[in-house]
């Protein structure tokens, strides 16, 4: 007799969120998801990457030649529609059906991400030459926004750490930090002044090393849409969705901690870190619960989102309540 052992990352099938739930997405989005913040964006599976990856979002183009990875769970996904027609990204809008409104013209070809700072190997890269000779990967992670919300996204992606040991960072490196574009006549949120621009994000270089973290480039099989960052984002499943910066254009190896939009925003309520912690509540609500969507009861938050197993070291010795 077989018996499987889940992993710490992996959820029961009772976690699952059902899809029948979500065939009438307007009447759930104006019902149990009204006046909230879901920060998600999603992807699923892996190929070798080539121009033909990365169609027009539109037609539905398929990934091919997926790779299965170890992070994956046997149960119900949170449904396509859900993941890309409820958004945070800003640069499109603050309310969470303007990136699906805003950006069905935005334009992710072609595409360069620039490669500086502490780093053997920079320059400016097209993105198919970057990620050309790593293999895609289907990952099935469970996310939580600040917001207390949580999702189950699959994910296609490529692993950050295969990338940073290619571009060979020098002794010197100790973060990573990363830019979206800037570019407000395409993304028109960005005429407001809702946060400093370009939107900014980081990591310390460990964890982005870590095998957890992942570049995303598509969802449930296909192409990542506009709306969730497209042509790639960056996903940490164990932190806040705030972290999971979008439409990525450069990278930078440092020496000190970079800066972040939503720290430099409301510092006492972001930090850099933002590793999910029931036990650090925001400064207007309280983090030690939160609501699966298309459940009605709240279940106890889990440190680390349950990814403690991969994470926890990490961190061993900081102080988690004051390194938020």
């Amino acid at each position: 007799m077989l018996i499987k052992i889940p992993k710490s990352w992996q959820l029961r099938d009772s976690d699952a969120t059902p899809q029948n739930i979500y065939k009438d997405r307007r009447r759930f989005m104006a019902g149990v998801l009204k006046g909230t913040g879901v920060a998600m964006a999603g992807g699923i599976a892996g190929s070798l990457i080539g121009r033909d990856a990365f169609a027009a979002w539109v037609r539905g183009e398929k990934l091919a030649n997926v790779v299965k990875s170890q992070y994956t769970v046997d149960e119900d996904l949170t449904p396509y529609e859900s993941v890309t027609e409820y958004n945070n990204f800003y640069e499109f809008g603050t309310g969470k059906d303007d990136p699906f409104d805003n950006a069905k013209d935005f334009v992710t070809r072609p595409w360069t991400i620039e490669i500086a700072g502490e780093v053997a190997k920079p320059g400016t890269y097209d993105i198919e030459d970057l990620l050309r000779s790593e293999q895609l990967e289907e990952r099935v992670y469970r996310h939580r926004c600040v917001e207390t919300w949580s999702m189950v996204v699959p994910w296609v992606g490529v692993s950050l750490a295969s990338i940073i040991k290619r571009l060979e960072p020098t002794s010197k490196a100790k973060y990573v930090a990363f830019e979206t574009l800037l570019d407000p006549e395409r993304m028109p949120g960005q005429h407001r002044r809702v946060l400093q621009w370009p939107y900014v994000e980081g990591l310390r270089l460990d964890e982005a090393m870590n095998p957890l973290t992942l570049l995303a480039t598509g969802v449930y099989g296909e192409v990542l849409p506009p709306q969730n960052g497209a042509p790639i984002r960056l996903v940490t499943p164990w932190k806040y969705g705030f972290k999971g910066i979008k439409s990525i254009v450069r990278i930078t190896f440092t020496e000190k901690e970079p800066p972040t939009s939503w720290n430099l925003s409301a510092p006492h309520e972001y930090g850099f870190y933002a590793n999910v912690n029931p036990d650090v509540s925001h400064p207007r609500w309280s983090q030690a619960k939160e609501r699966k969507v298309g459940e009605f009861f709240k279940r106890p938050t889990v440190i680390f989102n349950g990814y403690g197993e991969e994470v926890a070291s990490l961190y061993t010795g900081m102080d988690l309540a004051k390194k938020f």
